[in-house]
C-alpha cells in the first residue's frame, strides 16, 4: 500500500493518501506539543480538511489517526479555554461544532485508529467516526463534568445512540476513563487490537471497504444515517431511496457487467 501526502498540508494536520488510486484518505491529527488538543486554530484546520474531503469524488474512505503514540486527542484546549471570557467561549462554540461536524457528515465511512488517550472531544471525533478501533492501551471517556461542563462535540447523543441510555448516563456522569477492553465490553469501541497496531488494522479494513462501489457504500451509510432514528417503515422508504439511486447509477452496471464476466469492477464512481 502506496502512501501520498498532499502539499500545502496544514499547519496541525496531514492528510495522507493510501492504495492504488488513492481512495483511502488519512486524516492525521498532528500537534503532539498539546496532545491534540483542540484549539480554536485546529478546530478550523479539521473543519477544512473534512470539507475538502467531502467534497472530493476520489475519496471513499476516510481514516483518523494521531502522530502522538500516546494520545489520539485529549479533547479541548483548556489551556487556551483558560483565557477566555464568556464571549470568547460563545465566538468559538461555532467553529468547534463545524469540526466535529465535518467528521460527522463525511459522506463515505470514516475510521477512527485511536491509541492512547481518546478524552472529552477525542472521544467524540472517534464517536463521530462510523468504527472505532482502538489499542489495548487506549484510554477513553467523557470528563467533562467533572471540569465544569458537559460534551459538546455531540458525546451525549452519539454515546447514548452507540450504547444505550444506561451505560452512557454511567461513563458521561461519572466522568470514567476507560481502558480500552472495558470500552470493547461496553460497545464504544468495535474492535480491540494489539498496541501500536490500530493505524494499521483501520487502513487495512478502509482499503477493503475502497475496493466496494463508491456509489452503493456512499448510499448503504446514507441510508443507515437517515434511518437510524426514524420509525421501521419510515426507514424503509428511506433506503428504498438510496437503493435507487444505486441501482440505476454507472457503478451497479459496472458491478453486475465484472461479475458476468468474472474480473475485478472497475467503478465509474457515480
Amino acid at each position: 500500500m502506496s502512501d501520498v501526502t498532499t502539499g500545502d498540508a496544514p499547519t496541525m494536520l496531514q492528510v495522507n493518501r493510501h492504495g492504488e488510486g488513492g481512495h483511502v484518505a488519512e486524516l492525521v491529527l498532528d500537534r503532539p506539543e498539546a496532545m491534540n488538543a483542540i484549539s480554536t486554530a485546529f478546530a478550523e484546520e479539521i473543519t477544512a480538511a473534512t470539507s475538502a474531503l467531502a467534497a472530493d469524488p476520489s475519496v471513499r474512505v476516510v481514516v483518523v489517526t494521531s502522530t502522538h503514540p500516546k494520545a489520539f486527542c485529549v479533547g479541548a484546549d483548556l489551556k487556551e479555554r483558560n483565557s477566555f471570557t464568556d464571549a470568547d467561549l460563545m465566538r468559538q462554540r461555532p467553529i468547534t461544532q463545524q469540526a466535529y461536524g465535518g467528521v460527522l457528515n463525511l459522506p463515505v465511512p470514516a475510521f477512527a485508529a485511536v491509541e492512547g488517550f481518546a478524552l472529552g472531544g477525542g472521544l467524540e471525533i472517534a464517536l463521530s467516526c462510523d468504527v472505532i478501533i482502538a489499542g489495548e492501551g487506549a484510554l477513553v471517556g467523557l470528563p467533562e463534568v467533572s471540569v465544569g461542563v458537559i460534551p459538546g462535540g455531540g458525546g451525549t447523543q452519539l454515546l447514548t445512540r452507540r450504547v444505550g441510555w444506561s451505560r452512557a448516563a454511567r461513563a458521561i456522569f461519572t466522568a470514567a476513563k476507560l481502558p480500552a477492553a472495558e470500552a470493547f465490553e461496553l460497545g464504544i469501541v468495535d474492535e480491540l487490537v494489539t498496541p501500536g497496531t490500530a493505524r494499521d488494522r483501520a487502513l487495512e479494513l478502509a482499503a477493503t471497504v475502497a475496493r466496494h462501489s463508491p456509489v452503493g457504500v456512499r448510499n448503504a451509510k446514507r441510508a443507515m444515517r437517515l434511518g437510524a432514528d426514524v420509525d421501521l417503515q419510515t426507514g424503509l422508504q428511506v433506503e428504498d431511496a438510496c437503493w435507487r439511486a444505486t441501482a440505476f447509477s454507472a457503478d451497479r452496471a459496472e458491478g453486475v457487467a465484472a461479475f458476468a464476466e468474472k474480473r475485478a469492477p472497475d467503478w465509474p464512481g457515480h
